[in-house]
């Protein structure tokens, strides 16, 4: 949306357990070089680390295009400390360093969003040049005006009760409370089994589409009576 509305490129990065630098920066087309390789008879490696043969990862497409793009860095919770740490050194110059090319700057920056789901703490040096804001679950109408733009199909009286009980579920102490996806997703759940609305008994059966705790399982089936109510 952001890109979106400034005119901009959208470049993301999404972050998982294990990413590493090249899987983030660059790397190099090996299956082209030895094409290339083979059809020339040649071994001169400066022939082989060429702009041609370079494969551009969202950091290095994003330093290139500069203050004409917008940068998401998707859960960098995810990533361990020593990318968040190398991340936190490209962001502050935003020039990288191709020892076959040379490096590759920008005079204006991207603008940067990273976005986290607190799986872990980040590190203060990272947060200090972040400017932070908390997205909370939507207002409850908003909630349900979600539920129904996402899956058309679903009742709007389902719709209702999908996001009443998972308000509900909100309000206890759980591991993982639903997000919005997980509403949605019971509810695509519901309405695939042809629930015209939420009833306890459905409820009971389809639990595993919104939450996803054994504990927390548990603890809302305790008082899934008090959550979801027939009529």
């Amino acid at each position: 949306m952001l890109a979106a509305v400034l005119h901009r490129d959208l470049i993301r990065l999404q972050c998982y357990e294990g990413i590493d630098t090249n899987q983030a920066l660059y790397e190099w087309d090996y299956s082209r070089q030895l094409l290339h390789i083979r059809a020339l008879d040649s071994t001169d490696v400066a022939d082989l680390f060429g702009p041609e043969f370079l494969l551009e990862r969202p950091l290095l497409r994003a330093v290139r295009a500069g203050d004409r793009a917008v940068l998401l860095i998707d859960e960098i919770d995810r990533a361990d400390d020593e990318f968040e740490a190398f991340l936190l050194e490209v962001l502050s110059d935003f020039q990288i360093s191709i020892p076959e090319i040379g490096t590759v700057s920008c005079d204006r920056p991207p603008l940067v969003v990273l976005t986290s789901n607190r799986t872990r703490e980040l590190h203060d040096a990272l947060k200090r040049r972040c400017m932070y804001h908390w997205i909370d679950y939507p207002p409850f109408d908003r909630e349900v005006e979600i539920v129904l733009l996402r899956s058309p199909s679903v009742p709007a009286a389902l719709a209702h009760s999908v996001v009443a009980a998972v308000t509900r579920m909100r309000s206890l102490d759980l591991v993982k409370p639903p997000g919005v996806a997980e509403t949605i997703d019971w509810a695509r759940t519901l309405d695939f089994l042809g629930a015209a609305a939420l009833s306890r008994s459905m409820a009971e059966d389809t639990l595993g589409a919104v939450v996803k705790e054994h504990d927390d399982l548990a603890l809302v089936r305790e008082i899934l009576g008090e959550i979801v109510t027939d009529g």
